[in-house]
């Protein structure tokens, strides 16, 4: 389905409607946001990314509150009374003004916008891009959509030491389990190659360690 035009350059997604909660019109929202403390005030309007056949297309909504159920976050949205008015809201993603956000003075510290797409680099070698961040209780995840698939690698310094997002890349250290696809390419192009191999079954240990060379 057509999901519309999206908003203005100018402005930040800063989460998604996902599924109606409860009876009185409230909604669980995917937070794209590190700050909802202060994205997601009582008051505060959002500009609403939907279908172009939907009744709300090309309007705003102001947010009433924004309460935590089970650790996820729910909305409740002015004009949005019972659960069937909830249901026609579901995958609306939510965009605010760029110019209402604060300044990040914090040198670890990024929006969510400054993060997606850039690439993500283990010991020189891309392996993905990262597709958007999970904020999750424990700890935001980056979700990087590489060659297996998606995958999913802690935000923490630990496993991501570097940030250069004016040169457009992360850098990771992941630990054993993550972007096994990319070890698995590595250890084969280390390997001999079956020639260089079988030359070692006729040679001495020195000799044959000296005429081995990576497969092409």
């Amino acid at each position: 389905m057509n999901r519309g035009v999206k908003p203005k350059s100018n402005q930040l997604r800063v989460g998604r409607l996902t599924k109606a909660h409860g009876l009185k019109g409230a909604l669980k929202v995917e937070l794209y946001t590190d700050d909802p403390a202060h994205r997601f005030t009582p008051g505060a309007e959002f500009t609403l990314q939907v279908p172009t056949g939907s009744k709300w297309h090309g309007k705003t909504i102001e947010l009433v509150e924004l309460r935590w159920y089970n650790g996820h976050a729910v909305a409740f949205l002015k004009g949005v009374e019972d659960r069937n008015e909830a249901e026609t809201l579901v995958k609306a993603i939510l965009w605010i003004d760029a110019d209402e956000a604060p300044d990040n003075d914090e040198p670890d510290a990024w929006y969510d916008h400054q993060l997606a797409g850039l690439r993500v680099m283990r010991d020189g070698v891309e392996v993905g891009t990262i597709a958007r961040i999970e904020h999750m209780p424990a700890q935001d995840l980056l979700i990087v959509k590489a060659a297996s698939g998606e995958v999913m690698v802690p935000f923490v310094s630990a496993i991501v030491p570097e940030v250069n997002v004016e040169q457009g890349y992360v850098l990771v250290t992941p630990p054993m389990g993550l972007f096994e696809d990319i070890a698995d390419i590595v250890v084969e192009d280390a390997e001999p190659s079956e020639d260089a191999e079988s030359s070692t079954d006729a040679e001495s240990s020195e000799d044959a360690e000296s005429s081995a060379t990576p497969a092409e």
